[in-house]
């Protein structure tokens, strides 16, 4: 799966219709890096093909400051600044629509495709590894 689309009518993302994935080698899974961060800038993203926002994320002292494109519109901008965010940094950098987006903002999808961004339950610094 390469992105997800919102779809209320459909239900693309109903956990009763989607099967498990293949297994994967573990160090495959260990060879992402999954980090905690903090959302410092939030900004609207009108060439994005499908609504998004850009986000700026501080990862902490060694991964620095980030930059995403990310379809959570469901989020109000003020609602995203200061957010605790998990994110994957060491993905390659992707282009859309003229943007250079850097990480994976990490997220659960609702039925429709709506996303429920995750976030850990105690208070971590940014960078913080997730495990």
């Amino acid at each position: 799966m390469t992105g997800h689309r919102i779809d209320p009518d459909e239900r693309p993302y109903d956990p009763d219709q989607i099967a498990a994935r293949d297994e994967v080698d573990p160090d495959s899974f260990f060879a992402m890096d999954l980090r905690v961060g903090i959302v410092t800038a939030v900004e609207d993203f009108p060439e994005a093909r499908k609504p998004a926002w850009k986000l700026t994320v501080d990862f902490g002292p060694h991964v620095g400051t980030l930059r995403t494109s990310a379809q959570v519109t469901n989020y109000d901008a003020v609602d995203l600044q200061g957010r605790t965010v998990v994110g994957a940094v060491n993905l390659p950098s992707r282009r859309i629509a003229g943007f250079d987006s850097e990480f994976l903002v990490l997220g659960g999808l609702h039925a429709d495709g709506t996303v429920a961004l995750l976030a850990p339950d105690a208070d971590l610094p940014p960078g913080s590894v997730v495990a």
